[in-house]
């Protein structure tokens, strides 16, 4: 279907993004660029429910296009038009509006899992690059599921999503509600926890992953609560000295590498 008029009632959803992102899209999400796109297609999470795409691209997403279900609309517009209603230079000129399909709770999630999983639980992280940027570490070393406590952002905030490249949208979440135990959560289900701090007890690399390993990370600069570090293993990782924090996401990426080659070397 072709919109030739940004105020196009049929793409309102659409509308000055970066505003609607800050007060909220009602269970919706926006998902941008192509590579986001395929992983929502392919998603058993999420489904999309329109797509608005500058017409010069259509010829090159045809295969993809055709993936679609049949009540998926496609609307075409000039890339005048789509960063009119954008509100700014879309230069992907990819956009789609996607659901959730179904929802499970923290409980339902953990137990549906195999014997072997890890999990990671994030506490307090509010900044959507990092969470974008752990989920994508997850999705690369085949994290099971993530935990978010309340006080955590949205992994579906569109920037989430497009610094996850899309792997919010494939690996499993769910949100734990205010003052639910998390590590009571984790024990009732045979998770093994531990947690990151530049003040661990115990160093990473001397760290050996059990078959259930849950991977606890708090914000930067107030990290894990200390009752929290107090109920678990705490682990750094050690660096030069005079500097003794990194990245959260980045930390995740080295916690996550190491329980896989640990796994790997069990299996061989």
């Amino acid at each position: 279907m072709t919109i030739d008029d940004p105020a196009d009632i049929r793409i309102a959803a659409y509308r000055d993004i970066r505003e609607r992102d800050l007060v909220g899209r009602d269970g919706l999400f926006v998902a941008e660029g192509q590579v986001v796109l395929e992983k929502l297609i392919d998603s058993r999470w999420y489904h999309p429910q329109s797509l608005l795409i500058a017409a010069k691209r259509l010829d090159a997403l045809a295969a993809l296009l055709a993936r679609l279900p049949d009540d998926v609309p496609v609307f075409a517009a000039s890339q005048r038009v789509v960063d009119g209603v954008a509100g700014f230079p879309l230069h992907r000129g990819i956009l789609a509006i996607g659901a959730r399909s179904e929802t499970s709770s923290a409980e339902t999630l953990l137990a549906g899992l195999p014997a072997d999983a890890d999990v990671l639980l994030l506490s307090a992280i509010a900044n959507h690059d990092n969470v974008g940027g752990i989920f994508r570490n997850a999705a690369a070393f085949g994290i099971a599921a993530v935990l978010l406590d309340a006080d955590c952002c949205d992994p579906l905030y569109r920037k989430a999503i497009r610094v996850s490249v899309g792997a919010s949208l494939l690996v499993p979440f769910a949100r734990l509600g205010r003052g639910e135990d998390p590590l009571d959560l984790l024990a009732r289900h045979r998770f093994h926890t531990v947690a990151l701090s530049p003040a661990g007890a115990a160093i990473l690399s001397d760290w050996a992953p059990q078959r259930r390993n849950a991977v606890l990370l708090g914000a930067e600069g107030p990290g894990l609560s200390p009752a929290m570090l107090a109920r678990t293993t705490s682990l750094r990782i050690p660096m030069s000295a005079g500097f003794d924090s990194l990245n959260v996401a980045t930390t995740s990426g080295i916690v996550l590498h190491h329980i896989a080659v640990e796994r790997r070397g069990r299996i061989c």
